[in-house]
């Protein structure tokens, strides 16, 4: 029996149904063609579209969103794979007053997607950021978080069926997880949450790769006796938050959970709507879980001591349990 297919091999899977049914769309970015990206995220697409449609480009992220903005201006749907998010910050003026302000200046689509690995794992200070809430503050971007791989490919096909352009973020240490994936009309929707853990007794709200822990830690809360939802919130622009509300009325007890600092992050967000809009239906303050606002080491020690842990998780949990 076959294996299910990997967080990468639901990418391209994705992006090979939509480039059969649309030939404006290619990519570009480095070592594509032959090595199929660091995360072999389009392994073989070169070979099967040829060079027209996987562009080897210069290492300049500046350029390859410049170049992917006037294509899109121009009736193509380019996919900009910068490999690292961490790269965005050389093409931060193209990305923020160029790809996500061009409709609001000249009535103008940019179906543009940058996609790129996020979030942390052993890779020292340069490839490590979490990024998200940089590009979810943004007016005139779109930001996906796929979590598992049936949402990376649903998710994908969604952006580069859009208008305007998306962020795509796929966690780093997801690469190789494995899971089920549709077909080429199952699309996930933007702004929409899903339970991916029923409870009735507190909800864990997160996304991407800290639905693992998320999932482990309420595991341990189970064998206690006592049950926690987990909402996957798959897209942080546009955010489904009245999922995360009907949750707060829900159950009455929240924990949100990331791997950025939380200093003015995207669990700060959900934090403050939620308890503005259901107030009255919290029987205590919701809990955040984040990592230390510290650069990333090199050092994994450093590294799992500035993260948050399954611990750190279980401890929140039990927290808001407790009210």
């Amino acid at each position: 029996m076959a294996s299910e297919p990997t967080y990468s091999e639901a990418y391209q899977s994705g992006i090979r149904e939509e480039m059969n049914s649309n030939p404006k769309i290619f990519i570009m970015g480095t070592d594509l063609q032959e090595r199929g990206g660091h995360f072999a995220q389009v392994k073989g697409i070169a070979q099967e579209f040829g060079g027209e449609r996987v562009r080897d480009t210069p290492i300049s992220e500046a350029a390859m969103i410049a170049a992917g903005v006037g294509a899109a201006m121009y009736g193509m749907r380019p996919v900009v794979d910068l490999n690292f998010m961490d790269f965005a910050l050389g093409a931060m003026d193209e990305i923020i007053n160029q790809a996500a302000h061009i409709r609001y200046m000249f009535n103008g689509s940019v179906p543009l997607i940058i996609r790129a690995t996020s979030g942390i794992a052993q890779a020292g200070a340069h490839h490590n950021n979490s990024f998200e809430s940089f590009f979810a503050h943004t007016p005139g971007l779109s930001v996906a978080v796929p979590g598992t791989p049936w949402d990376v490919k649903g998710l994908l096909k969604t952006a580069l069926r859009a208008d305007d352009p998306v962020i795509f973020m796929m966690h780093k240490k997801l690469t190789g997880m494995r899971g089920p994936i549709g077909g080429p009309e199952d699309l996930v929707p933007f702004g929409k949450a899903r339970i991916a853990r029923e409870g009735a007794d507190a909800t864990l709200v997160t996304y991407g790769y800290t639905l693992i822990p998320a999932m482990k830690a309420a595991e341990t809360l189970a064998a206690e006796g006592k049950q926690v939802e987990i909402l996957d919130l798959r897209t942080l622009f546009p955010m489904d938050m009245d999922a995360v509300i009907e949750a707060v009325k829900r159950t009455g007890r929240m924990v949100v959970v990331d791997e950025a600092p939380l200093f003015a992050s995207i669990t700060a967000e959900i934090a403050a709507t939620a308890s503005e809009a259901a107030f009255d239906s919290l029987k205590g303050p919701i809990v955040r879980v984040g990592a230390q606002r510290a650069p990333l080491s090199a050092d994994p020690g450093m590294v799992e001591a500035t993260i948050p842990s399954i611990a750190d998780i279980e401890a929140a949990l039990r927290k808001v349990l407790s009210y």
